[in-house]
C-alpha cells in the first residue's frame, strides 16, 4: 500500500461481498483505469449518487482500492490503446501517489496517460501537487460544470469551501505542468451556460469539451 493511503479492504468486503472488480475497461479506443471509489464532490448528476454503478455495461463499484500491481496488471499492453485514461465513477487524485506511481510506469511502457478529474487535489492535500504531474500526466480532462460558484455548488455539492476556485487555480498552475489542458461541462444541467464555460476556458489558455447531460462513457 502506498504510504498515507487508507486500506478500507476489510469494511468494504464487508459491505459489498466478494465479486470480481472492475479495474480496467475499454472504450473508444482507450483503455480506463479505475482506481477509487471516493469522491470529493457529491454531483446531483453523478450516477453513483442515484445507485447507479454501471457504465456502458460495466460495474465500476470497487469492494478494495486496488493496488500499483493491480491497476498495472489491470492496463495491460498500453501500446495497444490511443490513451490510458485515469476514470471511473470516483476521483483519482485521491489516489494521488497510487496515481502517480502507476502512471509514471506506463510512460516508461509507451503509453499516452490522461487524468480526468474533478480539479481539487490542491484543496484535498493542502499543498500544491501540479508540479507533480510533469511526467506523468500527458492530458488532462478537468470538470469545470459551471460559469460561477452558485451554480457549481449547487450541482456538484462540494465538501469544502471555496472549491470552484481551487479548481480555477489549479487548472491555471498546471498549464506549465501538463502539456494538454481541456475543460468540460455538462449541457443540460439547469443554469449552465456552456457558452460562458467556453469562455473561461479560453481564458485559462485550456481546451474545452462540450459534455451531454445523462451520457456517460
Amino acid at each position: 500500500m502506498i504510504p498515507g493511503e487508507k486500506d478500507i479492504k476489510g469494511d468494504t468486503q464487508r459491505l459489498y461481498g466478494a465479486r470480481p472488480q472492475i479495474v480496467g475497461y475499454s472504450l473508444h479506443g482507450n483503455r480506463y483505469l479505475n482506481i477509487s471509489s471516493r469522491c470529493t464532490l457529491r454531483c446531483t448528476f453523478c450516477p453513483k449518487f442515484n445507485g447507479v454503478w454501471d457504465v456502458r455495461g460495466h460495474d465500476l463499484r470497487l469492494q478494495t482500492p486496488p493496488t500499483v500491481e493491480e491497476i498495472l496488471a489491470a492496463a495491460g499492453d498500453p501500446r495497444r490503446y490511443r490513451e490510458v485514461v485515469f476514470c471511473g465513477l470516483g476521483e483519482p487524485t485521491l489516489r494521488l501517489y497510487t496515481l502517480l506511481e502507476v502512471a509514471k510506469q506506463l510512460r516508461e511502457q509507451g503509453a499516452r496517460v490522461r487524468l480526468n478529474t474533478d480539479g481539487l487535489a490542491n484543496l484535498t492535500h493542502g499543498r500544491d501537487v501540479t508540479p507533480d504531474l510533469e511526467g506523468n500526466i500527458d492530458a488532462m480532462s478537468v470538470s469545470l460544470n459551471a460559469q460561477n460558484a452558485a451554480i457549481y455548488n449547487r450541482h456538484c455539492r462540494p465538501r469544502s469551501e471555496g472549491a470552484y476556485e481551487s479548481m480555477l487555480d489549479f487548472v491555471e498552475r498546471a498549464r506549465g505542468f501538463v502539456p494538454e489542458i481541456t475543460l468540460t461541462a455538462i449541457d443540460g444541467l439547469s443554469g449552465v451556460d456552456i457558452a460562458a464555460c467556453e469562455g473561461i476556458a479560453r481564458r485559462l489558455g485550456v481546451g474545452f469539451r462540450r459534455r451531454v447531460l445523462g451520457a456517460v462513457g
